[in-house]
């Protein structure tokens, strides 16, 4: 269970942070994205990415 934790909290940490950058318009690929430069990619991403690291540090707990 450990190991599942650990490895969906990272995807969803990296996910999280493409999202934030794409969304701070800091990641233009793919240049057809529909979430580049728009604000609320932003949150989404940032949420996604604490939600990620909330798995990870509840991996390392367990």
């Amino acid at each position: 269970m450990r190991t599942l934790f650990l490895v969906i909290g990272v995807i969803a940490l990296l996910v999280g942070l493409v999202w934030t950058g794409q969304g701070a318009g800091l990641i233009q690929w793919p240049a057809q994205s529909f979430m580049i430069n728009q604000s609320q990619w932003m949150w989404y991403g940032a949420s996604t990415a604490f939600g990620g690291l909330l798995l990870i540090f509840i991996s390392r707990k367990a």
